[in-house]
């Protein structure tokens, strides 16, 4: 995803047009590595973006807001006492290079008017912000560099600014249909088209040289009309945004349509270069962060599942102990059954088993320091402690077995959580239920309660599918009607499903799409034969004290479906 040369040049002209005569009246810097702008230019207010850190270089208009550290960087400090009040003269590209030039005329220290120029070198793991004065020498720059690599691209304050080193390969732009034909002749065939281009050409992007590569047909024969209408269609300036993406996740964006994924991804056209490089930062930054919080929230559960499973399997262990109990009662009782043939002092007990048929003889070991009767007693207690202890055991077991229920079906919550608010009400549902604490929130958890995921289907039909365990108690307890169906993925976790009948009996396509709906929304999903149960509402009860999201059903039939996440999308309505 680079912002390659030929990009920026689209997007130079779109700043070029926005920014040249605009006179900038604030300097941000919200993180390290990221300058924000503020300036009114042609009767609009708006925000340059320039980002420098590795992986997300670029330069474009943005509408986003960003929190401002409580202590402004000495950077941000000097580029206030530099910027603010200058009048952007003109924005430039350096020539089939990722580098952006932005020309200003502003005051020096003495109140003289001074041309200083902003350069944006984009340019991989090398990105960087120069301030440059009039001179040609650096005034500061974001990342200054000393030591190692060249001596003359040395990045201090008070150094001559030189550009960066000019690349071996030709830019594609520049060279002739003739030359590029001797090219392609001299090409190893053996070698696959893209990667060719990559190595040969200079100010093309990795996905640039795939999809050209994908149009040739990877045949180096049909290479030269393709590399000549594509010259042609780049230096008349055909450039329009676009952004790949994978569902809802933006993964890639260019400035020509992609078509080398196939149905695997699509394509959407941006309304500009800015607005494409602004949404795609700023879904690409949610995204990331929403898996941040659900990768540390879905550890959290985890580490209590791995947790509780242990303690499962240990008092399991203590209960198997307990079976042993009944043999104690009976060599009690057969002791206290012989007390006369016993003294103070003995050791074993040859007695008859009169619990077993044909009273076989058995021996029964004794305490020599007992008496008979302190024996007896003792085997008494000690089957009455384990008598008991099977009993608490078997409590704690089964509640045991419950909340790892519970954990399971939070994990899977976590794993189909679609936006930060799911899995912020999951956190939410997890403090309420006392599985985790709030540290480090003061103010109690307010937030608008969300609505569940509705789908529509094809007969019209309004389907309600629960985001978190407190939702699907929601949807089953007060949402629905008695006479509405509720589905449920059998034995495995999954959401809470409603299909919304209004008292009628629904057409067995919906029955089967919402049990399609039920099956990606649960750990199901993307199997062949899903088992989905389905009932109608009334005949869903909720026991007394049960965990969020655990009902008990009757009367209910079951369908095997596949899950269809492309129907699922179909059939979405809203957020």
């Amino acid at each position: 995803m680079p912002l390659d040369a030929i990009c920026l040049s689209a997007l130079t002209a779109e700043l070029k047009e926005k920014l040249e005569g605009g006179r900038i009246d604030k300097v941000q810097q919200p993180e390290r590595d990221m300058l924000i702008i503020s300036l009114r230019s042609k009767g609009e207010n708006l925000k340059l973006l320039i980002a420098v850190g590795t992986g997300n270089a670029r330069v474009h208009l943005t509408k986003a807001s960003f929190e401002n550290p409580a202590e402004p960087p000495m950077f941000c400090m000097l580029m206030r006492k530099h910027l603010t009040g200058a009048r952007i003269v003109s924005v430039s590209q350096l020539v089939n290079e990722r580098v952006l030039f932005i020309e200003l005329d502003t005051r020096d220290e003495m109140g003289f008017e001074s041309r200083k120029k902003l350069v944006a070198e984009l340019i991989g793991r090398s990105a960087n912000l120069i301030l440059v004065d009039h001179e040609g020498r650096i005034t500061d720059c974001m990342r200054r560099m000393d030591f190692g690599g060249d001596a003359l691209r040395r990045m201090l304050p008070g150094m001559l600014y030189r550009l960066p080193p000019a690349q071996t390969k030709p830019a594609l732009l520049e060279t002739t249909p003739e030359r590029r034909r001797e090219h392609i002749a001299a090409a190893e065939r053996d070698e696959p088209v893209d990667k060719w281009l990559l190595g040969s050409y200079a100010g093309l992007s990795p996905l640039v040289c795939r999809e050209l590569a994908y149009r040739s047909g990877g045949d180096y024969n049909t290479l030269p009309e393709l590399l000549d209408a594509f010259c042609e269609s780049v230096i008349a300036g055909e450039l329009r945004p676009y952004t790949v993406f994978d569902g809802k996740k933006p993964v890639d964006f260019s400035f020509m349509k992609i078509g080398q994924y196939g149905d695997a991804m699509h394509c959407e056209e941006q309304d500009s270069f800015s607005g494409m490089l602004d949404r795609f930062y700023a879904d690409r930054d949610r995204l990331e962060q929403q898996r941040r919080r659900s990768h540390e929230l879905s550890k959290t559960v985890r580490t209590m599942r791995d947790r509780q499973q242990r303690k499962l399997a240990a008092q399991s262990e203590e209960l198997r102990l307990t079976d042993s109990r009944d043999e104690l009662r009976k060599r009690a009782e057969l002791i206290t059954a012989n007390m006369y043939k016993l003294r103070k002092g003995d050791r074993v007990l040859e007695c008859e088993d009169y619990y077993v048929d044909g009273c076989p003889t058995v021996r029964i070991a004794l305490d020599p320091l007992k008496t008979p009767q302190q024996n007896a007693a003792a085997l008494f207690r000690e089957y009455n402690r384990k008598k008991a202890a099977r009993e608490h055991l078997t409590a704690l077991i089964s509640e045991g077995e419950k909340q790892l229920d519970y954990l399971n079906s939070v994990l899977e919550l976590l794993d189909s959580a679609e936006s930060e608010k799911d899995i912020s009400d999951i956190r939410h549902e997890l403090l309420i239920t006392g599985y985790i604490k709030n540290r480090r929130e003061s103010k109690p958890y307010r937030s608008k309660a969300q609505a569940p995921l509705r789908f529509v289907t094809d007969d019209g039909l309004e389907v309600l599918v629960g985001r978190s365990n407190i939702q699907n108690d929601e949807l089953t307890t007060k949402t629905g009607c008695r006479t509405d169906y509720w589905l449920h993925t059998q034995k495995i976790h999954g959401s809470h499903v409603i299909l919304r009948c209004e008292g009628e009996e629904p057409p067995m396509r919906s029955l089967e799409q919402a049990a399609v709906i039920a099956a990606c929304y649960s750990q199901g999903r993307g199997g062949v034969k899903i088992p989905v149960d389905y009932t109608m509402l009334r005949y869903v009860h909720k026991p007394s004290g049960a965990m969020p999201g655990k009902v008990i059903y009757t009367d209910y039939r079951t369908i095997n479906v596949q899950g269809d996440a492309e129907l699922a999308t179909r059939l979405r309505k809203g957020k």
